[in-house]
């Protein structure tokens, strides 16, 4: 064999052994925030402004052993401790709109309090379903000045989590327990930021025009992962 056919041939196999993952920058250990009810569970991915981390996605989804699934809706419903969720390796990109394999389900330890700040494993290895993406936005590494926070709203009955939603960098991830009316609206709300300051009650109650003692508190607050 001549020495340019050795050299395409050594190509090749090298490619030909490499993980299929390795052309997909999305892929790795993808943190997320848990939080919900007795009325929906979701999962917050845990966002940076670099690869492959830089999405913010939500996600609405179900523990596929029942009695877990009805254990951790149980011990998470009204409360506003952080639970979060340490997944197995996986593509982030399988969970876009349109994905040519989208994915259904993974592992993951569902831990009480933060997976990498000392928190405590309940379930191991979990079976997560993921029923539904509500949110799937890539972010922008661009550094940029946003006047106004605007929070989305998760969950459509009494039960409902406000997220907001990351727009600008510096920036904060915040989410937040709401009791809602039975007929209050679900848009999108937005308050004024104040830098890298946490958003008021008073002023999410505002925005939301509810009572004050409508918003249950913060489940999630962080900065240094927005810098």
């Amino acid at each position: 064999m001549n020495p340019f056919r050795r050299a395409l041939a050594g190509a090749l196999l090298a490619l030909c052994t490499l993980p299929l993952h390795a052309a997909d920058k999305t892929f790795g250990t993808h943190g997320m925030a848990l939080f919900g009810g007795q009325e929906g569970l979701y999962a917050s991915h845990l966002p940076m402004f670099h690869a492959p981390h830089d999405f913010q996605v939500i996600l609405q989804i179900h523990i596929a052993d029942p009695a877990t699934d009805a254990a951790l809706r149980k011990r998470l419903d009204g409360k506003t401790a952080l639970w979060s969720i340490n997944p197995e390796k996986f593509e982030l990109s399988s969970l876009a709109p349109g994905a040519a394999k989208p994915r259904k389900e993974f592992r993951a330890d569902l831990v009480q309090g933060h997976f990498e700040r000392g928190g405590s494993t309940q379930y191991k290895g979990a079976r997560v379903v993921i029923d539904k993406v509500l949110v799937f936005r890539q972010l922008s590494d661009k550094p940029q000045g946003a006047s106004l926070a605007r929070y989305m709203q998760i969950g459509s009955g009494r039960q409902r989590f406000l997220v907001k939603e990351i727009n600008t960098r510096p920036d904060f991830e915040h989410i937040v327990a709401y009791n809602a009316a039975p007929d209050a609206p679900t848009t999108t709300i937005q308050v004024r930021k104040w830098g890298m300051q946490q958003t008021g009650n008073d002023a999410l109650a505002m925005a939301l025009k509810a009572n004050m003692h409508a918003i249950a508190g913060t489940i999630y607050f962080e900065t240094g992962d927005l810098q």
